[in-house]
């Protein structure tokens, strides 16, 4: 079975080597929506019962591991230095320095990465992160998709 669960969140990037308006600073409504899969839980009288996991906890999870670090944050590859500088400059400025340029591919692979250990089986219920889908416009996504072998 699979279950969906999207959240969304405002943050500003840059792609620095880009030929186009995006190698400019600026900001998205990015959604994020996190694909598990498992079993369905039958336990009488559990409160996840009838449930793979329950969507206000795939929420919380999602929050705490990427949606409230990256929202209202500026996104910044660790290697376009002059942007890290100048956002180091501003005091209490809500940065996250990357190891990867901040392209919606990336940024769902980074966020796969994240969210992946804190799904694991939480139920005893092979439950699994299957995928993570991003959405830098609502017409622009990437997917970052758990390979076979995983």
């Amino acid at each position: 079975m699979l279950i969906t669960r999207r959240l969304e969140f405002d943050a500003g990037h840059r792609i620095p080597d880009h030929k186009s308006q995006c190698r400019h600073l600026h900001g998205h409504r990015y959604a994020i929506e996190i694909t598990l899969s498992g079993e369905v839980i039958d336990k009488a009288g559990d409160a996840a019962n009838g449930m793979v996991m329950d969507f206000s906890q795939v929420k919380d999870l999602a929050k705490q591991h990427v949606v409230d670090l990256w929202d209202h944050s500026f996104l910044v590859f660790a290697g376009d230095r002059a942007v890290v500088d100048f956002l180091n400059s501003m005091p209490g400025h809500k940065t996250v320095i990357l190891d990867r340029v901040p392209t919606a591919e990336n940024l769902a692979q980074i966020a796969f990465e994240l969210l992946d250990a804190a799904y694991r089986d939480t139920y005893g219920n092979h439950l699994r992160l299957a995928q993570v889908r991003l959405f830098e416009t609502p017409n622009c996504w990437a997917d970052a998709i758990r390979r076979q072998t995983d």
